[in-house]
């Protein structure tokens, strides 16, 4: 079963190699490659944009590990062996424990789900922004695409290309230009 990239890039090279056939048959289809993740890591506004995305996940984690603390210091109130509490007294802190655990567990959630929206945001601000970029690149440079390279991490897009395909450089130029 051929994955949705695979269809994706397959779709594309056929695109190409049509798009590039009769109507330039003297010149040669140029295709640039260029890696997104390493524009927004390089780029003046990537980089305070990331900075931004690490110090907004970074305020909830204090939050978090300060809820955590509170959350093993009273536990471990609650299984010390010389401990002095009374029944009622343990029976009131074990109550407060559950309901401090329930909204810690309730507030990991919502902050991962806050940081995971911020994230997604940004990439589709940053793709929109890089695209923009990419095409005044392909335009100066006579490219009829550009195709995004992939990650290691998740699924590599292109498995080969000359070195001098890659247009990452200029399109971190031309991104900076447009966006000050």
């Amino acid at each position: 079963m051929m994955s949705a990239a695979s269809a994706l890039l397959v779709g594309i090279v056929l695109l190409l190699a049509q798009w590039g056939g009769p109507l330039h048959a003297k010149e040669p289809v140029r295709v640039g490659v260029i890696d997104q993740q390493m524009v927004i890591e390089r780029t003046k506004a990537g980089k305070l944009a990331l900075e931004d995305m690490k110090g907004y996940s970074m305020t909830r984690q204090k939050i978090i590990s300060s809820d955590e603390q509170e959350l093993k210091e009273l536990q471990l109130l609650l299984e010390d062996p010389n401990g002095k509490l009374t029944d009622a007294a343990r029976q009131e802190k074990e109550e407060q424990f559950r309901g401090k655990a329930e909204a810690f567990q309730h507030r990991l959630q919502e902050f991962n789900r806050e940081v995971q929206l911020k994230q997604r945001e940004l990439v589709a601000e940053y793709s929109r922004k890089i695209a923009a970029a990419a095409q005044v690149v392909a335009q100066k440079e006579g490219y009829v695409a550009i195709v995004d390279k992939g990650s290691d991490a998740l699924m590599r897009i292109v498995l080969y290309h000359q070195p001098t395909l890659d247009v990452t450089q200029s399109v971190i130029k031309e991104f900076d230009r447009q966006n000050p």
